[in-house]
This record gives structure tokens, C-alpha cells and sequence, in this order.
């Protein structure tokens, strides 16, 4: 196997790697991990969490016929169909992915291995829970050892989440600036007094920074813990996580349908056209709604069986969804935090470990960009030109809501800002987008002046 093939991401750990032959993601397992890999598989801890769907699933696959060399096994595990990466998930989120890795600790613990690896980048929503998706993230357990991840779980979970639990504020940048974990010095600086009266805080943050000194993992090494304690530490993690909340106050467009239902006609009418579109259309297999919202619309969609990603870059609406839908046990809608005016680039070494938000949205098969372009041409001074590239790089097909200057909603973008906007009309869209799109139908919806495009990419 080539060199090309192995993922950027994945070459920290010398116990195998993932790569891609073809539009397949397969994970090597190498010689040095042997016992651990056998011991995972043996001991009943691998059916357990693939049951609970915690750990997704493998197959183990010919090596030989995809080029692979000096490789113990050759894994072929579910593929997931959209990585997203934590800086994109809200509060919620990353909460259930911290609870679940502890759940995973917790269990693994029982079968005498331990988790070697605690970082959310291992976790992924699927099929409407998170799992984690790195099968070489477990070792054997030695007695008395310490948990070796303890600090990267503490500096990627937990700093996060009691930071935005203090300052109820979203800070998923944060994780954006520091992607292997808010280092507990600045989390311990950051958090307020009050916060040493929590327990366990005081004790994963404050004492643990105090004592973690210069040498990062040297007192761990040196310090003996039972595996009883070492359960005691998972169920104190767990326990202040739980009670961890992100305080966030309503949000602008928290409500947006809510309030857009009162609107005589229009909803109902909007619905209707784009239901009929979507109905219609063939061969849709991923679609990007990129500005969700509340989800309706990602929901018909979905209805298809169509993955669908409902982005959103109000913190509200995404953590509002995601709960839902996990009431919902929706499998097709991955929520995604994300402002279009600024997605996430790519990141790490060569900024080619974490790719851009970009790059994975791109050529999926049908976009939604619903009461979305004023929010980017008025409110962020996006032209049209560069809107259309954008949505031609990233979807075949699109349906689009052009809102005119003179509705409510775009004087309310206008309010306190001068008017700069002569560019803003009808013409200029179809103008701009006709170069990148042809457009198949268009339609006015009632009681309002707003107007849907149905458009397909140019080839």
C-alpha cells in the first residue's frame, strides 16, 4: 500500500492507522498491538459495546489484495458517512460524547482493558448516538497503573464544558484554537473563584493543573492507583459532567419557524413547494440543509433516507435539534454547529489532519439554503458571485429562497447599518447564480414577495 493512502490524521499512534483504497476507509492493525487487539475481541468487551452501538462495528478483511504490508489484521469498519469534528458540536453534544467515552472506560474496565485514548476527535454521531470510531483505543489493563489518558480527557472534555458552564457563553472556538485539549493551567486561569467550591472540579482542574507540573504525564506515570479508585475517578467525572449545564440565553433566530408560521400562507405554502421538489427529484443520497434551523425541512429530506447535515450557526436551534432528534431516534440528520461566513478550515499538521467544513460538504447531491441569503449578503456583505460558487461546490442540485430587500426580515438586517445594497435584487441573484446553475423552476410564495429556485448545477 502506498503512502498516499494513510489518513493525515493518522499517525500518532503506532498500533495501525487508517487509510483509504478507493472511496473505502479501512483500519490497519500492526504486530505491536496484537495481544491487545485479541484480547478486545476475546474477552466479550467488543460484542458488548458494538451491541449497545458505542464502538462501531468491523469485519476483519484480505490484506494482501489492498497492498498492505507488516499488518497483524486488516479492519474494514462501518463507514461513516460525514466526520464532524467538535469545534462543530454544541454544548450537548460534546457533553454525551464525554459520557460516552466514560461509559466506555467504565465497561472496558469490567474486561480488563483500559482506554489509552480520550479525545472527542474518536467520537462520532451515528446512527443517532455517539460511538467511538477508533477500535485501536483500547489496551490491556495493568494493575495499580494509572488511567494514562486522564489529562487528555480532562483538557479535551471537561475544560470545555465547565468553561462554557461558568461563562455561558459558546466557546467552541476555543476548541478550534487549542485541538488537543484546553490546556488545564489556562482552564484552571479562566474559570472563575467560585468554581473551587465544586469538588471535583477543584479536583480535575485545580489540583490536578497544580500538581501536573512542567513534565506533562510524568506524575502520572509515577503514581499507583487501584482499579477501584480508578472507578471512583470515571464515576466523579461522570457525576460533575451530568450536572454540567451551558446556560445559554434565547437566541435571534431561535424561534424563526415558530414566528414564520404566523406569517399568513407563507409557511404553509413554502412547505409545500419544497416538498413537492424534493419528492421529485432522483438520485439524492446526501443532502446539506445550511440553514436548519429547527430541522422541519432537514426532516422532509431525511424522510427519504437521505443523509442529511442541518447546519446552523445558531447555538440554540442545533442544541434544540440534536435533542430532538435524539427523542426522534432519527438516524438520516447529523446537526452541525457552523457559521457559512466563517467554516471551520483545515487544521493540524500540513492543515491536512482535520479537513475544512469545505472540503466535506462538497459535491453532495442536493442543498438547501432557506431564508439564508439576506443573513449572508446583507448581514455578512457576501456577493452573490461568491455565494454561487460557494453552493456549486458544494451541492449538484439547490433550492434556494431569495428574500428581497424589502421584506421584513432583510430591513431588520438593515436596521442601524447604512445602505450599501443597490446590488441586492432579483436580477443580480439570477445573474450571479446562472453562471454556476441552471434553473429549473422557480415560484413565488404566497403573502409574500420572497421567491424559491429549484436549481441544478451546470455541467
Amino acid at each position: 500500500m502506498s503512502e498516499t493512502g494513510i489518513h493525515p490524521s493518522s499517525y500518532r499512534d503506532p498500533s495501525g492507522f487508517v487509510f483509504r483504497s478507493g472511496n473505502t476507509m479501512y483500519r490497519q492493525v500492526n504486530p505491536v498491538y496484537r495481544d491487545h487487539y485479541d484480547h478486545l475481541m476475546q474477552s466479550g468487551l467488543y460484542e458488548k459495546l458494538t451491541q449497545k452501538k458505542w464502538l462501531i462495528p468491523h469485519t476483519e478483511t484480505d490484506g494482501q489484495s489492498l497492498g498492505a504490508k507488516d499488518y497483524y489484521k486488516i479492519l474494514l469498519p462501518q463507514q461513516i458517512p460525514f466526520i464532524s469534528f467538535p469545534y462543530e458540536w454544541t454544548f450537548p453534544m460534546l457533553q454525551d460524547a464525554a459520557l460516552r467515552t466514560l461509559k466506555v472506560m467504565r465497561i472496558s474496565l469490567d474486561h480488563d482493558m483500559i482506554l489509552k485514548d480520550a479525545t472527542p476527535y474518536n467520537i462520532q454521531w451515528l446512527d443517532n448516538r455517539m460511538q467511538l470510531i477508533d477500535t485501536l483505543s483500547f489496551e490491556k489493563y495493568e494493575e495499580n497503573k494509572p488511567w494514562i489518558a486522564y489529562r487528555q480527557f480532562c483538557e479535551c472534555f471537561l475544560s470545555p464544558l465547565l468553561l462554557m458552564h461558568y461563562s455561558k457563553q459558546p466557546l467552541q472556538a476555543m476548541m478550534l484554537a487549542y485541538p488537543e485539549g484546553i490546556p488545564l493551567e489556562i482552564a484552571r486561569s479562566m474559570l472563575p473563584w467560585r468554581s473551587r467550591f465544586s469538588l471535583y472540579t477543584w479536583m480535575h482542574i485545580h489540583l490536578h493543573a497544580k500538581y501536573a507540573g512542567k513534565h506533562k504525564g510524568e506524575n502520572e506515570q509515577r503514581a499507583h492507583i487501584s482499579k477501584k479508585k480508578l472507578l471512583a475517578l470515571v464515576d466523579s467525572l461522570q457525576s460533575l459532567i451530568k450536572s454540567l449545564k451551558p446556560g445559554i440565553r434565547q437566541s435571534t433566530w431561535g424561534a424563526y419557524y415558530e414566528e414564520a408560521s404566523t406569517r399568513e400562507g407563507y409557511f404553509a405554502a413554502k412547505n409545500d413547494i419544497i416538498t413537492n421538489w424534493v419528492n421529485k427529484q432522483e438520485g439524492i443520497h446526501t443532502a446539506t440543509d445550511f440553514g436548519a434551523n429547527d430541522g422541519h425541512f432537514s426532516r422532509i429530506v431525511a424522510a427519504k433516507g437521505i443523509h442529511t447535515i442541518a447546519m446552523d450557526a445558531d447555538v440554540l436551534a442545533i442544541s434544540s435539534l440534536y435533542e430532538q432528534l435524539k427523542k426522534e431516534k432519527e438516524v438520516s440528520i447529523q446537526p452541525l454547529l457552523s457559521d457559512l461566513s466563517n467554516p471551520a478550515p483545515a487544521i493540524g499538521v500540513n492543515n491536512q489532519e482535520r479537513d475544512s467544513l469545505i472540503t466535506r460538504i462538497a459535491n453532495r447531491d442536493l442543498g438547501l439554503a432557506l431564508a439564508l441569503i439576506h443573513h449572508l449578503c446583507i448581514g455578512r456583505n457576501i456577493p452573490f458571485t461568491a455565494l454561487a460558487g460557494f453552493f456549486a461546490s458544494s451541492c449538484r442540485k439547490l433550492i434556494i429562497e431569495f428574500v428581497p430587500v424589502n421584506d421584513p426580515k432583510s430591513q431588520q438586517l438593515l436596521l442601524n447599518k447604512k445602505n450599501i445594497y443597490g446590488w441586492y435584487h432579483a436580477e443580480g441573484f439570477e445573474k450571479a447564480f446562472s453562471r454556476y446553475f441552471r434553473i429549473l423552476d422557480k415560484t413565488q410564495v404566497t403573502g409574500t414577495e420572497r421567491v424559491l429556485y429549484l436549481m441544478e448545477r451546470a455541467s
